[in-house]
């Protein structure tokens, strides 16, 4: 029969605590890896949410351009839709019903029979885009979104998703077209802007020459144009000062335009144009030729787009290692071309099977 000394009890009370802190200890590093896998997840859903977010913003600048080209919108719609999916997964709901109320908006003019939108649509959409901007910028802060702060947020803007439905509906059937006719481009510069207009644009100015000052790359230019959208906002309705606007952000968006030459042709630009706003004098308000060439640089290249890959197929051997073959892909094609090449392996790798 087994029977335990003293010296054996003494050991095994000594072990008991050891086998606890082991296992104590074993849930410590269990909960530090979820919550660092969940930190993770989170961080990947917020970049992929400004890149959304980029792409909204961009559609909106010039919505009635955009509206000319389905697949601008589609893209739009599904910015949209994957936000609302990764925040519906992360259970953070006043970003994932924001995005929705966004993403039906898009699909009206996606599916719908709205041909054409009018500024009211183009600011309402922006408000929208703003508030999901908020929460996202908020989710990412120091403290984190709040449930509260972001059921506050949401209830703020539904009024306008209400309006933005509405007013959709009424360029579908036609009932708002004379009123968009008959508005007044110029009667808006007694009123429609900040009294210290002037002074608030060169506040963004000064955001957007710091931006100048960074390196340049995909990053440093998107936060510009984030400042562009903002300055256009600011001009209401004033269309010779959105004009500019727009035109200065097609200048920036060229990779082959450097900062050097785009920041003090640009900041001049902008400030002599937010005087002449303050004034009144919006009519003399008009983009100068240097300026334009900048904006319509990308033009010429796209038609020899389509037949740089073609060339270079012919001229350039792929290497025997994937990952290299990968990178000489993504120097060689953009983005549209790439997504095409995407599909086309699949199939292949379909068929093959």
């Amino acid at each position: 029969m087994f029977c335990m000394g003293a010296s054996d009890f003494w050991q095994e009370s000594c072990f008991l605590p050891r086998r606890g802190c082991f296992l104590e200890g074993a849930q410590i590093v269990r909960r530090t890896v979820v919550s660092d896998q969940q930190d993770r997840i989170m961080r990947l859903f917020i970049e992929e949410a400004k890149e959304h977010l980029d792409t909204l913003e961009n559609g909106l600048v010039d919505l009635k351009s955009t509206m000319k080209d389905p697949e601008s919108v589609q893209e739009m719609f599904r910015a949209a839709h994957s936000v609302k999916g990764g925040a519906a997964m992360l259970g953070l709901d006043s970003i994932k019903t924001t995005a929705h109320r966004l993403e039906d908006c898009f699909k009206v003019l996606k599916d719908g029979p709205v041909k054409q939108v009018d500024q009211t649509a183009e600011s309402l959409f922006l408000k929208g885009v703003d508030t999901l901007k908020d929460l996202l910028g908020r989710l990412e802060g120091p403290f984190g979104l709040r449930n509260e702060e972001g059921e506050k947020l949401v209830q703020q803007v539904m009024p306008v998703f209400a309006q933005l439905e509405t007013h959709l509906d009424k360029l579908a059937s036609g009932k708002v077209q004379a009123a968009a006719g008959s508005g007044t481009p110029v009667a808006p510069t007694a009123g429609a802007v900040p009294a210290n207009f002037a002074v608030e644009v060169m506040t963004l100015l000064k955001e957007m020459l710091q931006v100048f000052k960074q390196k340049e790359s995909a990053a440093s230019r998107s936060e510009l144009t984030a400042v562009c959208v903002r300055l256009y906002k600011l001009g209401g309705k004033i269309e010779t000062w959105q004009n500019l606007v727009k035109t200065a952000r097609a200048a920036i968006v060229n990779p082959k335009n450097s900062y050097k030459v785009l920041a003090p042709l640009i900041i001049k630009e902008l400030k002599e144009a937010g005087d002449l706003v303050q004034v009144g004098k919006v009519k003399t308000i008009v983009p100068s030729k240097n300026l334009l060439l900048l904006a319509a640089s990308p033009k010429p290249a796209e038609p020899s787009a389509p037949a740089a890959p073609a060339a270079a197929s012919k001229q350039v051997a792929l290497p025997a290692e994937p990952k290299a073959v990968v990178k000489l892909l993504l120097k060689t094609f953009n983005k549209k071309q790439l997504s095409e090449i995407a599909k086309l392996l699949v199939n292949a790798i379909k068929s093959s099977n």
